[in-house]
């Protein structure tokens, strides 16, 4: 037969608080601080590339194209 491992004590376990905070001493020193590289990030490309342009021109002529064909066919059934 297999023991059920006893439930720790929560007096003597560390971590959270019954208010859900962390009790003093329970927490770990601050680490030491890092800084970050010595390298320069990379500018930034385009987002408005021609292509893109384009794709958008596009894209809001196909929507109108496609309006203008509904507000035609509703004014053709009401008619």
């Amino acid at each position: 037969m297999t023991a059920l491992p006893p439930d720790p004590d929560p007096k003597e376990d560390p971590g959270v608080d019954r208010a859900g905070g962390v009790r003093p001493g329970d927490t770990p020193p601050d680490s030491a601080q890092t800084s970050a590289t010595a390298n320069r990030d990379p500018a930034a490309g385009r987002n408005l590339t021609p292509r893109a342009v384009v794709t958008f021109v596009l894209v809001a002529l196909f929507v109108l194209l496609f309006a203008s064909v509904a507000v035609y066919l509703v004014v053709q059934l009401l008619s």
